[in-house]
């Protein structure tokens, strides 16, 4: 296993194939939530070393959650993965905090890998 992985988007089958996807490259999730709320308090709770957060969510934007985790975690690599492009949210990838940007339809082991470097 390569990394504890916590796994963040209001679609439940989104996250289920994010899922078997990221597992069967090796990588271990440790949770899912659907929301920003929901994930702020399980990446307190479980302490992961990625998450894989949508950048719109229910309650709070992705690039706020991301803040708030960059900010208060030493060392967490938060990837950020929407349907859109990177080039649909200009400097507010930039401004987040996150190490890296997926979109989904691109999503693969290898894919957070690189960026994990």
């Amino acid at each position: 296993m390569r990394s504890g992985v916590l796994i963040v988007d209001d679609n439940a089958s989104f996250r289920r194939r994010a899922r078997e996807l990221l597992e069967a490259d090796g990588f271990n999730v440790v949770g899912e939530a659907a929301n920003g709320k929901s994930a702020l308090a399980l990446a307190k709770q479980l302490g992961p070393e990625v998450v894989l957060l949508d950048v719109q969510l229910p309650d709070i934007d992705g690039f706020e959650v991301a803040r708030r985790l960059t900010a208060d975690s030493d060392g967490l690599a938060v990837i950020l993965i929407s349907t859109h492009e990177a080039t649909d949210f200009g400097s507010l990838l930039g401004a987040s905090g996150a190490r890296g940007f997926i979109a989904k339809d691109e999503l693969s082991g290898a894919e957070l890998s690189s960026l994990l470097g």
